[in-house]
């Protein structure tokens, strides 16, 4: 009786540690920018960084010659104040005092920094996370889980249209692909 009695006192516990469920970067796209980006044409990589030169200012910001979609910022404002993990990679922008990243964009494919057209800025994510964590590698990728808020954010590296005040952030596992 005493183990029946635990196993429902633990049934009815929540997980302390379960996350949130995973969200599409696609979920994020208005579904007027979703149509546009599957009939977008292939855009061309002719630009300075493709022929390896660097010396220009660049990062995530997007040229002038794109198609609208590709400046986006519209949101959906049903995911303002979700709990959600989302599945990304890296862009550190400030470290502690330990080297931990407390501020980084989340983009949804790898080298999106050096890689030319950048994601449109409702595809950027500003993350928060005053804990830390220390990327040694921004070509692996992190699930981030936390609450996430319609907020634009413009810096000289990217304009993003949404924000994630995370509770977690850790590296995506063999074990999640399965």
């Amino acid at each position: 009786m005493r183990r029946l009695l635990l196993l429902s006192l633990l049934l009815c516990l929540p997980l302390a540690h379960a996350e949130p469920p995973e969200t599409d970067w696609l979920d994020l796209l208005p579904a007027e920018d979703r149509k546009a980006l599957e009939d977008m044409p292939e855009i061309l990589h002719d630009t300075p960084e493709a022929d390896g030169d660097f010396t220009r200012k660049g990062g995530l910001k997007q040229g002038q010659d794109l198609p609208p979609v590709m400046y986006s910022a519209r949101t959906v404002a049903a995911l303002n104040g979700k709990s959600l993990r989302l599945g990304g990679y890296p862009v550190p922008l400030e470290t502690d005092g330990k080297g931990r990243n407390t501020l980084f964009f989340l983009v949804p494919y790898p080298g999106a920094c050096i890689h030319v057209p950048p994601p449109p800025p409702n595809q950027i994510v500003l993350v928060r996370y005053p804990k830390g964590v220390r990327l040694d590698d921004i070509y692996e990728p992190l699930w981030v889980s936390g609450t996430l808020k319609v907020e634009k954010v413009s810096n000289d590296l990217a304009d993003a249209a949404y924000a994630l005040d995370a509770t977690q952030v850790r590296l995506v596992e063999d074990s999640d692909m399965q």
